[in-house]
């Protein structure tokens, strides 16, 4: 018996299309700490793959090459800080530039050296394939610079403040356990003069302000301790040091204050005065700026963020310089929160969620919206009132997240449409969450063939 022999018909294979190009005229350059690679499209010079030095002439020769090989746009890749210059410099030739993280492309197998790296950058950024970060305009990024330096130079105070109680303690100098602060009035009159040679316990106590709660005779007590010269000196060059740090820190306010005045105002502070703050009244806290920085992010931005409950100024200020001014980079609020890396990161496999988990992100304005989340807990505010009950539900971690991502939310709402804050109560999402489980619950009697009625309690049952 004879088998058919079955004829196959030739299929037709699809060739796969190409992407179109979206940026005609790109380069991508791979930068590095003492040389640059750079890549043009082919057909722009007979060496399309050249390397520049890191000194700003060869920057400048690298930015008049790409003017010559019709260049429109650059995307480059980098670690630390040393893509600035070559950004800078870029950008004030006219052109495009878009700096790309390396997470996004570093698990690409191949390519490993830094010609063929700047190449795939060059392909990538023709086909618009890349996403670049976030970088706000050029004036907040001086802004930037100033609050992000004088936030080291209170780290680096802070260190000092360890240091002098680090020496107190090998004194045996208890002076910390009976005042709160030993950088406060107390503690530094008492310091300046344990430092002048001032040794009577009695004296020293009769130094205190009137708000401390301890008594004379307490610190006197914790002032009786082994004042050995080695640990005076170190007691002493502390003190300068933290004095010459706090004089740094003056400094930089005031070139921050006097960039801050020179600012494009969005309101007339005449026309339109700042709102009187709704929270309780309360001294400056000891890092703040002695300027009016309250006043000056209401000028530039033209809302009091310092409304919302949690931020101060400190956080208002933090989380504007590293947002700039401009809400547009992010389309929704759901972008921003994406972006300071405070909504959950679903990970979906199989159709079921493996993790949901934030992303770990290094981002200084996220930080500021959970120091401000966790200073919710005690806050007669609706916020505070959503923060406490989260905190019962997901435990204190996960609650400082949640707070924090509402809080993104309230903040980016004022950013785009200029609205004040009202609080609605601390009873608000309580409420909220009760008439939520009322409605489920009817929901689900209703599909058992039941009906739920509400039978309001008498009052003198209610506990």
């Amino acid at each position: 018996m004879k088998h058919r022999s079955k004829k196959r018909k030739a299929t037709q294979r699809r060739k796969p299309e190409s992407f179109p190009i979206i940026n005609i005229n790109a380069a991508g350059i791979d930068i590095g700490s003492g040389e640059h690679y750079v890549a043009v499209p082919e057909d722009r010079d007979e060496q399309p793959v050249r390397k520049f030095g890191c000194f700003t002439t060869d920057l400048q020769a690298m930015a008049d090459w790409l003017e010559q090989c019709r260049i429109d746009t650059v995307v480059m890749e980098s670690t630390g800080v040393y893509w600035i210059p070559a950004f800078q410099i870029l950008e004030a030739h006219g052109l495009q530039v878009t700096l790309v993280n390396a997470r996004q492309i570093s698990n690409v197998p191949g390519r490993k050296t830094d010609v063929s790296d700047c190449q795939w950058l060059q392909q990538l950024h023709t086909y618009g394939l890349l996403r670049g970060s976030f970088r706000p305009a050029d004036f907040i990024c001086v802004v930037r610079s100033y609050w992000r330096h004088r936030d080291n130079l209170v780290r680096y105070a802070g260190a000092h403040i360890q240091h002098m109680q680090k020496a107190l303690t090998e004194m045996n100098i208890q002076l910390h356990n009976v005042i709160s602060n030993i950088t406060g009035a107390t503690g530094m009159r008492i310091i300046r003069a344990i430092i002048s040679g001032e040794r009577d316990t009695k004296k020293l106590a009769q130094m205190k302000d009137s708000r401390v709660k301890s008594s004379a005779d307490t610190i006197a007590k914790s002032l009786q301790g082994d004042y050995r010269p080695e640990h005076l000196f170190a007691l002493k060059q502390a003190l300068e040091l933290y004095d010459f740090y706090q004089t740094q820190i003056a400094a930089c306010d005031k070139e921050l204050e006097d960039y801050m005045g020179r600012l494009e105002p969005k309101v007339d502070i005449q026309a339109d005065p700042l709102p009187k703050t709704k929270k309780s009244s309360r001294g400056s806290r000891k890092n703040e700026p002695k300027f009016d920085l309250r006043t000056h992010l209401y000028r530039i931005s033209g809302v009091d963020f310092t409304q919302i409950d949690g931020i101060d100024v400190t956080t208002a200020q933090t989380i504007l310089s590293e947002t700039g001014l401009d809400p547009s980079p992010f389309p929704s609020s759901k972008h921003f929160a994406s972006w300071l890396g405070l909504c959950p990161n679903n990970r979906i496999t199989g159709g079921r969620i493996k993790s949901s988990r934030t992303r770990k992100v290094s981002n200084r304005a996220a930080d500021a919206f959970r120091l401000a989340a966790q200073g919710l807990t005690n806050s007669k505010s609706a916020l505070g009132g959503y923060y406490r009950r989260m905190r019962a539900r997901l435990g204190a971690p996960d609650a400082i997240t949640a707070t924090a991502h509402k809080l993104s939310r309230i903040f980016y709402h004022m950013w785009t449409t200029g609205e004040p804050f009202h609080d609605p109560g601390v009873n608000y999402y309580e409420q909220q969450y009760q008439e939520r489980i009322i409605r489920n619950m009817k929901k689900r009697a209703k599909s058992m063939g039941f009906e739920i009625q509400l039978i309001p309690i008498p009052e003198n049952l209610v506990t």
